[in-house]
């Protein structure tokens, strides 16, 4: 099942893909795809329905982040193996966790906006899942009963915030418009190869990210149980599992964006995203 949010920045309508590529309104049956919702009981609720009998919404409206106001939003550093040689650092031995903050979160085909002071903001095509039910101290055999489905992040980073002005890499990861989610979420029961899946991330129509979910360090599994030992993840939660090589920050030259670029990601079985990098009005 493929469920996405559709309309007007903030305004957005629970919206559910039909295998015609239809968009249906959902709204009269849930509010939102928010922590109220996004449980394994609203699945099976969603499931029984009659999609042909909800109403068309129009393919032009905007398709805004697939997961609204969840309590967390975690990320995964230099869980590719290839990603951190490329940075001369260490494989991590335990996952590192940072925080996106909530604000950042925006749709997949939103503008990515630079901000104030900025002048390394950097790209990273990640795979997203999203959790269904509380979870504390679960073990990894039962882990992914915990996850319910998976969709597409543009972990949008400023390397000079997050490496050097302190020693947290969250004041770099958490600007408005860093969190792209989506297009949809992809329920797990219909993406049973979430570990093996080619991810790719172009910047002008150039081929900057290749990778496949099969190089992760720490498979999903792992980071549901790893992180529900550190943290009770709750429904709603949102997480992004690190990304492959092919960052600006390693380029030689370094490559950076600057405003004017378009970026454009995806992930197989996952959708796209296709964005216009911008300079802050308000500098």
């Amino acid at each position: 099942m493929k469920l996405c949010r559709v309309g007007k920045v903030n305004v957005e309508r629970p919206a559910l893909i039909d295998q015609k590529g239809n968009f249906r309104d959902l709204s009269s049956i849930i509010k939102d795809l928010d922590p109220s919702t996004l449980n394994f009981e609203t699945i099976d609720k969603l499931q029984k329905i009659n999609t042909e009998s909800l109403k068309i919404i129009d393919k032009k409206d905007r398709i805004g982040p697939c997961v609204s106001n969840p309590s967390k939003f975690l990320g995964i550093g230099l869980n590719y193996k290839d990603h951190a040689l490329e940075q001369n650092l260490p494989v991590p031995k335990e996952p590192i966790i940072f925080s996106k903050f909530t604000n950042c979160i925006s749709g997949p085909d939103d503008d990515i906006v630079i901000p104030k002071n900025s002048s390394h903001t950097d790209w990273e095509v990640e795979l997203g899942f999203v959790i269904g039910k509380k979870t504390k101290y679960v073990s990894e055999n039962q882990a992914l009963n915990h996850v319910l489905g998976f969709f597409l992040v543009n972990d949008v980073s400023e390397r000079e915030f997050q490496k050097k002005k302190g020693l947290t890499w969250d004041k770099g990861k958490g600007f408005d418009t860093f969190g792209p989610i989506g297009p949809f979420i992809l329920t797990k029961d219909e993406l049973k190869d979430y570990q093996k899946l080619n991810m790719y991330l172009d910047v002008d129509g150039k081929r900057m990210q290749t990778g496949n979910t099969d190089k992760m360090i720490f498979n999903i599994t792992k980071l549901v149980s790893y992180m529900s030992h550190c943290m009770t993840l709750y429904p709603g939660d949102i997480c992004c599992t690190g990304t492959p090589p092919g960052v600006g920050e390693n380029m030689k030259p370094p490559k950076f964006l600057k405003g004017g670029e378009e970026v454009v990601l995806g992930i197989d079985k996952l959708g796209k995203q296709k964005h216009r990098v911008v300079i802050d009005k308000k500098l």
